[in-house]
């Protein structure tokens, strides 16, 4: 039997993963794409803008202890009639006149149970845990980019390798149909490879759609489109050096655990402002007013006071219980929350590590099946030639080797996404941890900008 060229398009697994032919010089890196999306992502950066409006609750809740201050103004016609008789004597007075005044109170709450000290507090643990949660769809996004890099190279590997099956399918129907031309094969050896050409054409159209769906999640995701993509590595010298590690560091750092841990200060905080509705509320109030043409016997008239005044709660219906006892309930919610939260980290950070491990051992394993898929082909072609082995041997072995490609790549694939897995598992999959060139973006100073702000319509940035 004439010997079938070699899978030429099946070379090593480097230059599969480089989407099967030379990288070029400009070539689009992982790290480049997560750059890229941790910039442009506009879920990310609509989380950005969401702690930038929960930052506005400190200068909020720090209001209380600032004074009020109002100014009022008035002014119209007043027209008087008035018959009044003192001491037996009878007086009539009539005639309009134009009252005007314009005043100004001041209050200055003095005491009011500690609850503008608390809501401050609780507003920024707010704060806090809202950037617990930015950091969340940071990691979020930097995994989802992580992988659909990964995807773009696995899918494009994948539609070489079928290209090249086809490739090669056709030219053992064309060798085919020359030795049944020449009587050394049947009929049926040329049906044989006629389906499994067939059947090769199929893989590579299923591939080709998912490149498609592939490249349409790149966009959405990264923010452009993919092109020279070059091989991407796994992260494995961020990652800590056993599992038991990787639990420890991922309680203390994962931003859901952390976050968690802020949702119970809040509510212990609102705990404490429901029970300052009990508590005594003093004020002080200046008040000035100047008056014009009150009445018709007076032309002019100042006032000025200031009182303090006490209010305390005896009664209210008996509301302000019950939110006590709601907060209460909540705050044992929150306290219930955060274990289940470290247990579902933990059972992550576990999950992720054994995918890991096993990724590697997939790819040693996917190495050696290539290889010796490669070793069966050569043998059956050998033994084809004597006529030991027949055409289906032949296609059968070859489509061996492409299901041995394909899980190779998709074994290496699995293998660096596992990697990012385990780091954003920990909460440690952070431009600053990888090394991302690209500027970090800080809440804390979108906070501390607006944070003592008095007055002021315009946020920093102008709008």
């Amino acid at each position: 039997m004439v010997g079938v060229k070699r899978f030429s398009g099946l070379v090593s697994v480097g230059i599969i993963l480089a989407c099967l032919g030379p990288a070029p010089v400009l070539a689009e890196t992982i790290e480049a794409a997560l750059i890229r999306a941790y910039q442009n992502n506009p879920q990310l950066n609509a989380q950005r803008a969401s702690v930038r409006s929960t930052d506005e609750s400190v200068p909020q809740a720090l209001s209380g202890y600032r004074p009020k201050v109002s100014i009022t103004a008035s002014g119209g016609y007043q027209y008087t009639d008035v018959n009044s008789i003192v001491a037996g004597n009878r007086f009539h007075l009539s005639g309009g006149n134009y009252p005007r005044s314009i005043g100004a109170t001041v209050t200055q709450t003095l005491f009011n149970g500690n609850q503008t000290a608390n809501r401050t507090r609780a507003a920024e643990s707010q704060v806090s845990s809202a950037r617990e949660g930015l950091r969340v769809l940071e990691q979020s996004v930097l995994l989802s980019a992580a992988t659909i890099y990964m995807d773009y190279l696995r899918d494009a590997a994948t539609v070489e390798v079928q290209k090249s099956n086809v490739r090669v399918l056709d030219q053992t129907l064309k060798q085919t149909n020359d030795r049944f031309n020449v009587g050394e094969v049947t009929r049926t050896d040329v049906a044989q490879s006629q389906a499994q050409l067939a059947a090769g054409n199929t893989q590579l159209l299923t591939a080709e759609s998912n490149l498609t769906t592939t490249r349409a999640n790149y966009r959405r995701i990264i923010g452009s489109e993919p092109s020279g993509l070059a091989p991407g590595s796994p992260v494995d010298r961020f990652l800590p050096a056993s599992l038991a590690q990787a639990v420890e560091l991922g309680l203390t750092q994962n931003p859901n655990v952390t976050a968690a841990m802020f949702g119970i200060d809040v509510s212990f905080l609102n705990v404490k402002i429901n029970e300052g509705a009990l508590f005594p509320t003093v004020t002080l109030q200046a008040n000035a007013q100047q008056g014009y043409e009150q009445s018709i016997t007076t032309p002019r008239q100042f006032t000025a006071s200031a009182l303090a005044q006490v209010s305390v709660p005896i009664y209210q219906g008996g509301a302000e219980y019950s939110l006590i006892r709601q907060s209460k309930e909540s705050l044992a919610q929150q306290r219930l929350n955060l274990e289940q939260v470290r247990d579902q980290t933990r059972a992550t950070i576990v999950q992720a590590w054994g995918q890991l491990l096993a990724g590697r051992a997939q790819v040693a394993s996917a190495q050696s099946q290539v290889k010796a898929s490669e070793i069966a082909l050569n043998g059956v072609r050998e033994e084809a030639r004597a006529g030991q082995r027949t055409t289906l041997d032949v296609l059968n072995a070859q489509q061996a080797l492409v299901n041995a490609r394909v899980s190779l790549v998709t074994a290496q694939h699995d293998r660096v996404v596992a990697s990012y897995s385990v780091l954003s598992a920990i909460g440690r999959l952070t431009p600053q941890v990888l090394g991302l060139k690209t500027d970090v973006y800080d809440p804390s100073v979108h906070y501390q900008q607006v944070r003592d702000s008095w007055i002021g319509v315009r946020t920093p940035d102008g709008r």
